[in-house]
């Protein structure tokens, strides 16, 4: 599958050279996650690296597929996040800034989650920037499939950057994936996706979908496709994923399971998907592979967890279906 890539049945192409087997993550906004939770009469306090292009990486290295994670780390809070992302396998490329990363505490001793503190990283110098750009297109380039994670808000980067990256990466013959809403996605559509996952809560948010229809979430979908994406993912909650690949239209159905935490169910998701296409599955298989691991991610505690031989069990039970559903026109 070559780059107009990620044909409905394809391949990846590789073309060979230096290029590793692994994905890239581009993480521009990591953070320190302290959790308070109690344990018979006991508090416990768990210290963890956060963001959601660390929980891709993470769910990544559960697939067991190599990955490199770039983003900028400053402050106590990123020398923090940093060690503990190393401490998890995970290799990252870090970029060393005077920005403070950003953090949070949550206290769960009573079984719901309060927001103790939240502070969000700050926005990066143009010579951060320039750095932080540098580093990532470089480490890009030497994977076959890099990952555009999307930054916090207020974000660090501006969303420029999401444009400049999708369209230097893709025009040496590597393939991005991308989990983005708001400006970024629409960044990242003007330099060229070849999958775009996008959740059906941000397409009604940012006003792309006027509610949860199928058929509307589907017109959303071939917008998208027409602006820049080759691929479209939309992932609906518990109801069915839509899939947009090249000129046909599935629903991609995993299992009904429990959740435990539903939470960063759709960056396992991606992750899924992204390690599906370093693997050479055409882009069905690749989401089919995806939507097992969202799905088994959600029965768990903790985001970016998961075992690759469950994973594979699970996707073998999810369904594939044409969209019988006809997009609305006209808006």
């Amino acid at each position: 599958m070559s780059h107009g890539p990620a044909g409905t049945q394809g391949s990846v192409a590789t073309t060979g050279g230096d290029r590793s087997s692994g994905v890239f993550v581009f993480a521009p906004a990591l953070f320190l996650t302290v959790t308070l939770e109690r344990r018979g009469d006991s508090d416990e306090l768990h210290l963890h690296p956060g963001g959601q292009g660390l929980w891709i990486a993470r769910m990544l290295t559960s697939l067991g597929v190599d990955v490199v994670l770039c983003g900028p780390a400053g402050g106590e809070t990123g020398l923090v996040a940093r060690t503990l992302v190393a401490h998890e396998g995970i290799s990252v490329s870090p970029v060393e800034v005077a920005s403070w990363s950003g953090a949070y505490v949550h206290d769960r001793r009573s079984g719901d989650r309060t927001v103790l503190a939240d502070m969000p990283p700050q926005p990066l110098s143009r010579h951060e920037l320039d750095e932080l750009y540098g580093a990532a297109v470089v480490t890009a380039l030497e994977h076959p499939v890099s990952v555009l994670g999307g930054p916090h808000e207020p974000s660090p980067v501006p969303p420029d950057v999401y444009r400049r990256l999708a369209s230097d990466v893709r025009s040496s013959d590597r393939l991005v994936v991308a989990d983005l809403s708001g400006p970024p996605l629409d960044a990242v559509l003007a330099g060229g996706v070849d999958v775009l996952k996008v959740s059906h809560e941000d397409l009604i948010s940012d006003g792309r979908a006027e509610d949860d229809a199928i058929e509307e979430l589907a017109a959303a979908a071939a917008e998208l496709q027409r602006r820049g994406a080759a691929n479209v993912v939309v992932s609906r909650g518990e109801q069915p994923a839509l899939l947009l690949a090249g000129d046909d239209a599935y629903e991609v159905a995993a299992p009904a399971l429990e959740a435990a935490d539903p939470t960063g169910a759709g960056d396992s998701m991606t992750a899924g998907i992204a390690a599906g296409l370093v693997e050479e599955r055409g882009v069905v298989d690749a989401v089919r592979f995806g939507a097992a691991a969202g799905a088994l991610n959600a029965t768990r505690h903790g985001k970016g967890t998961g075992d690759r031989s469950q994973v594979e069990r699970l996707a073998r039970r999810v369904d594939v279906c044409p969209l019988v559903a006809t997009p609305r026109t006209g808006r």
